[in-house]
C-alpha cells in the first residue's frame, strides 16, 4: 500500500508538471522560443565551424568577423538572395558561389545568366571571326570575369572537395563539413584551417619566425598574415645619392629620395643651384653656344653633357624633293633641283604637280569621282573633300530595338545611346543601363527592413523586402503592460500583442499568503457550449478561444502539520492543513516490550502526561505472538514459553548430529553442545572409530575420527621402479611423494636400451630401400610403355602414300563430261 501511495504521488507530480509547462507554452510566444533555438543552434555551428581557427590561434577570433557575417547570413532567413531572380536561397538547392565578391546564386541562375552573355557578346562577330577568341562572361554583382570553360555545370560545397554536398541540420548551409584545406589569398604556402564556410578564407593564423625590414633585429615568431614588421629602429641604408644614410624607421620597400638639400652644379657646369641631393643631375636654361668644329656655326643645344658633335649642315645635303645630293660649305644654302616634287600628299592617292620647293605640299585639289561612306551614291569632287550623303541607315543597332538613324553610315552602327528603361526584377526601379539585348543587370539598390520600433535595421536586395523576415530587436519593448502589475516582464522589441505576463500573481488569498502561481489576468480558455458546426463548410462566428482574468487557485504554501502517531511533521498545502496519517505502522512498543504496534498511523490516548510517547496506549495492539528471542550460538529449538519479558530458560532437548567423518549418530544434550569450548565439541562429535578418508597418495588415513583435512605424512610401503621398469625397490610413500628418493637405470639398462634403438634404426633403412626399389620398377614400366606407342605411329606414318593428281582432280573431271553426255542423249 506505501509503494502504490508512493507511486500514485509521482504521477500525479509529473502529471501537474506536464500540464503548467504546457499551459506556459501556450502562452509564450513560439516565434522568441523558435527563434532563441535558433540562435541556439547556430551559435554551437558557428563554434564547431572555427573551432580549429580558435585553438591554433589561441582562441583569437579578431580576424575572424568577415568570414563570421557571411556564415550568419547563411543562417537569417532570406539574408541569401540570388540577384538574378530575386529569390531565397534555400538549404536544399544547388548553388553557384563567386570567387571575386563571394556571392551566392542559383546553380540555373547562373549557367543561363552565363549563356545569355556570351550570346551578347558574340552575336555581332562574323562568321570569320566567330571562334577565334574566348570572349569572357562576368559576374552579376562585382563584374569578375570567367572564361567560356568555367561556366558551373555542377553542385559543389564552398571549398570544392564534395559534389552534391548532402543536407545536414548541423552544418552551415551547402558546406561539406570538412576542413576547407583553399590556399590563403596572397599565398603564402598554409592552407585554411575552418571547416566548408562561404565568403573569404580569414587571414592565416599560422606562426613562423621572421626578422624586420632592415633585418637588425632579432627574428620573432609572429602570425603569417602578419610576418612583416618594423623593429622601428633607423634604416640606415645608403640613399641613391651615395652620400647620406636613410634616417626613417625601419620599412619595407626601397628607401625614400634623400630629403637633404645640397649645392650641385648642372650638366654644363655652368651654373650652381640649391637642391634636393635626390636629384643632382639638373639642366639649365641656357643655350650651349660653343663653336662646331667647322669654325663657322656654335652648338644650338641646350644645356647637355660630352662633345656637341659635328657641323649639321656639314657633309653630302640633299634637296627638298631629296631627289638630288649636294657636296656645299656649311655656309651655303643646298638649292632647288628643279625636278617635280612628286611627294606623296595627304590624300594618299596623288603626288604633288609643283617643282621641287621648300616647305610643306599644297592640298590635293584633283577631282576624282567619290563614294560616300554607307556606298549607295557617287559624286565628281576635289579629293580633298569628304563625301557624306543624306541617306539615314535603317540598320538595328546591336539593342536589336532601334534603328541606326545615322547619315552615311558605313554600316558599322555605334552602340544605342537610348535608355534601357526596363522594370527590373525588384519591381521598383527602372534599368538605368543604355538600351541592351537580353537580362538586365540585378538592381544595385538597398532596402532597409527595420523592426517594430525602428532601431534595428538590415539591409536586403531591392524586391526582398516583402518578403524578407524583420530583424530581432534587442531593444526592450517599451509598451504599457495590460495586467495589474505596474511593470511588465522585460522582452524584446517585436510585432503584435505582447507575451503573456510570466510574473507571479502576488494578490493576497483569505489566508493571508500571497498567490505565487503566474499571471492569470489574461489567461486563455476554450469557450464551452459552442454551436457544433455541420460540416468544414461551416466557418465558426466565434473564437475558441477568450483571454479571461481567472480566480487565484487554492493556496499551496507549505504549512508544517504533525501526522495522527507523532511520526513526522510535514509540510501540507495551506488549503489541506488539518490532521492527517502519515500511513506508516505506529511503531509503539506493546506490554511484551518485545514487538511494536503494526496498525497504520492512529491516535493515541495519553493515560497519563509524564509518560513516555513511544509506549502503546489502549488503541494498540496486544501482542499473541511466540517468543522470538535469539537462542544461545548453535541451539536450533525455540522457547517453549509465549512472547514474553526477561531471559528464556535453558534448552534441556537432546541433538541429534553426525560425527567427523559422517558415518556415524550421535545423541548429545543441547546444553552441553552449546556450552562447551571448541576442543571438547571436537570431543563430542568424535565417533571414536579410524578415520575413513583417503590421502592424495590414495592410502587411508591411520588417525581416530577427526575434524579438519588428514595429515599428509603417509608412512604405507611402495614400490619404486627405474625409468625403464627393470630395478625395483620398497620405500615410504610420503618420501617418494615429496622427491627425496629417485632410482636410476645402471649400466646394463643402458646397454639394453641401445640395443633396441640400433634395431630400429636397421629397420627403418630396410624399409627406405625397399621403397626406392619399388618407385624405380614403377619409372622402367612407365618408360617401357612410352617407347611401344612411339613405334606403332612411326609406322603409320610409312604406310601413307601420296595421290597422283588423276586421284586428287578425276571427280572434278568426270562430272561435267558425264552431264554433257546426258545432255546430248536427251536431246
Amino acid at each position: 500500500e506505501l509503494s502504490s501511495q508512493r507511486k500514485f504521488d509521482e504521477i500525479k507530480k509529473a502529471n501537474q508538471a506536464a500540464a503548467k509547462k504546457l499551459v506556459e507554452d501556450q502562452f509564450s510566444s513560439s516565434s522568441e522560443d523558435d527563434d532563441e533555438d535558433a540562435e541556439g543552434k547556430q551559435g554551437k555551428i558557428l563554434a564547431k565551424t572555427f573551432t580549429i581557427y580558435t585553438s591554433q590561434t589561441d582562441g583569437d577570433a579578431s580576424e575572424l568577423e568577415r568570414t563570421r557575417q557571411y556564415v550568419n547570413e547563411a543562417f537569417q532567413s532570406g539574408a541569401m538572395t540570388c540577384l538574378i531572380c530575386i529569390a531565397s536561397v534555400k538549404r536544399n538547392q544547388a548553388v553557384w558561389s563567386c570567387c571575386g565578391c563571394f556571392c551566392i546564386f542559383h546553380l540555373p541562375c547562373i549557367q543561363k545568366w552565363a549563356k545569355d552573355s556570351l550570346f551578347l557578346v558574340s552575336s555581332p562577330l562574323t562568321d570569320d571571326d566567330f571562334g577565334k577568341k574566348d570572349y569572357p562572361w562576368p559576374c552579376p554583382k562585382c563584374r569578375f570575369e570567367y572564361k567560356r570553360s568555367e561556366t558551373p555545370t555542377r553542385y559543389y560545397c564552398y571549398c570544392g572537395k564534395v559534389e552534391d554536398p548532402a543536407l545536414d541540420p548541423w552544418l552551415v548551409p551547402h558546406s561539406c563539413g570538412q576542413v576547407c584545406e583553399r590556399e590563403f589569398k596572397p599565398s603564402c604556402g598554409h592552407k585554411c584551417l575552418l571547416l566548408c564556410h562561404p565568403g573569404p578564407c580569414p587571414p592565416c593564423p599560422k606562426m613562423v619566425t621572421t626578422a624586420c625590414y632592415c633585418k637588425k633585429a632579432k627574428p620573432v615568431p609572429r602570425r603569417c598574415s602578419a610576418k612583416e614588421w618594423s623593429c622601428h629602429l633607423p634604416c640606415g641604408r645608403t640613399l641613391p645619392c651615395g652620400q647620406h644614410a636613410c634616417e626613417n624607421p625601419c620599412h619595407s620597400g626601397n628607401c625614400e629620395p634623400c630629403p637633404r638639400v645640397s649645392k650641385q652644379r648642372c650638366i654644363c657646369g655652368r651654373r650652381t643651384a640649391e637642391r634636393l641631393c635626390a636629384s643632382p643631375q639638373w639642366q639649365c636654361d641656357q643655350v650651349c653656344g660653343r663653336t662646331l668644329p667647322c669654325g663657322n656655326h656654335t652648338c644650338e643645344k641646350v644645356c647637355h653633357a660630352g662633345p656637341c658633335g659635328d657641323c649639321p649642315r656639314s657633309g653630302k645635303r640633299s634637296c627638298p624633293c631629296e631627289k638630288s645630293k649636294f657636296t656645299l660649305p656649311c655656309t651655303e644654302d643646298v638649292p632647288t633641283c628643279g625636278d617635280s616634287c612628286d611627294k606623296v600628299l595627304e590624300c594618299g592617292i596623288h603626288k604633288c604637280s609643283q617643282r621641287c620647293h621648300r616647305g610643306p605640299c599644297e592640298i590635293c585639289r584633283q577631282e576624282v569621282e567619290k563614294q560616300c561612306r554607307c556606298g549607295k551614291h557617287t559624286k565628281r569632287m576635289p579629293c580633298h573633300k569628304p563625301y557624306l550623303c543624306e541617306t539615314k541607315c535603317t540598320k538595328i543597332r546591336d539593342c536589336q530595338k532601334h534603328q541606326c538613324k545615322r547619315k552615311c553610315c558605313s554600316g558599322n552602327c555605334p552602340p544605342c545611346d537610348q535608355v534601357c528603361g526596363r522594370t527590373l526584377g525588384c519591381r521598383n526601379h527602372k534599368c538605368p543601363s543604355g538600351c541592351h539585348r537580353g537580362s538586365c543587370y540585378p538592381c544595385p539598390e538597398t532596402v532597409d527592413v527595420k523592426c517594430n520600433c525602428g532601431k534595428t535595421v538590415i539591409k536586403v536586395p531591392c524586391g526582398r523586402e516583402r518578403t524578407t523576415k524583420p530583424p530581432k530587436c534587442k531593444q526592450l519593448c517599451s509598451q504599457p503592460p495590460t495586467c495589474h502589475h505596474p511593470t511588465q516582464e522585460k522582452h524584446y522589441c517585436h510585432f503584435g500583442r505582447c507575451p503573456p505576463c510570466r510574473q507571479s500573481c502576488q494578490k493576497t488569498l483569505t489566508c493571508g499568503h500571497l498567490c505565487p502561481v503566474s499571471c492569470h489576468d489574461e489567461a486563455l480558455v476554450k469557450q464551452t457550449g459552442l454551436h457544433q458546426p455541420a460540416g468544414p463548410w461551416e466557418q465558426p462566428s466565434e473564437p475558441a478561444f477568450i483571454q479571461t482574468a481567472l480566480p487565484c487557485p487554492p493556496c499551496e504554501v507549505p504549512v508544517s502539520v504533525e501526522c495522527l502517531g507523532q511520526h513526522e511533521v510535514s509540510p501540507l498545502p495551506c488549503h489541506s492543513a488539518g490532521p492527517y496519517s502519515c500511513k506508516r505502522l505506529c511503531g509503539r512498543l506493546l506490554d511484551c516490550q518485545n514487538h511494536t504496534c503494526v496498525k497504520e498511523c492512529h491516535y493515541v490516548t495519553k493515560i497519563n502526561s509524564n509518560a513516555d510517547g513511544k509506549k502503546a496506549g489502549p488503541e494498540c495492539l496486544q501482542c499473541e505472538e511466540e517468543c522470538t528471542k535469539p537462542r544461545p550460538s548453535g541451539c536450533p529449538h525455540r522457547c517453549v514459553l509465549p512472547c514474553h519479558p526477561g531471559d528464556c530458560p535453558s534448552c534441556l532437548q537432546m541433538l541429534k548430529i553426525k560425527c567427523h567423518c559422517k558415518l556415524s549418530v550421535l545423541y548429545i544434550e543441547c546444553l552441553k553442545l552449546t556450552c562447551a569450548d571448541l576442543k571438547e565439541k571436537d570431543l563430542l562429535t568424535s565417533c571414536k572409530n579410524q578415520c575413513p578418508k583417503e590421502l592424495p597418495c590414495g592410502h587411508r588415513c591411520k588417525e581416530i575420527c577427526h575434524s579438519g583435512d588428514c595429515p599428509l605424512n603417509c608412512n604405507q610401503k611402495v614400490k619404486l621402479r627405474c625409468p625403464c621398469k627393470r630395478l625395483k625397490k620398497e620405500l615410504q610413500c610420503s618420501k617418494i611423494r615429496e622427491g627425496q628418493i629417485s632410482l636410476e637405470c645402471d649400466a646394463l639398462c643402458k646397454e639394453m636400451k641401445r640395443k633396441a634403438s640400433e634395431i630400429k634404426e636397421a629397420e627403418a633403412k630396410a624399409a627406405i630401400e625397399e621403397e626406392k626399389r619399388r618407385q624405380q620398377a614403377e619409372l622402367e614400366a612407365f618408360e617401357n610403355r612410352l617407347k611401344g606407342r612411339r613405334k606403332n605411329k612411326r609406322r603409320k606414318d610409312e604406310v601413307e602414300i601420296e595421290q597422283s593428281s588423276w586421284q586428287k582432280y578425276k571427280n572434278l573431271i568426270m562430272l561435267p563430261v558425264f552431264g554433257v553426255a546426258v545432255v546430248m542423249l536427251a536431246w
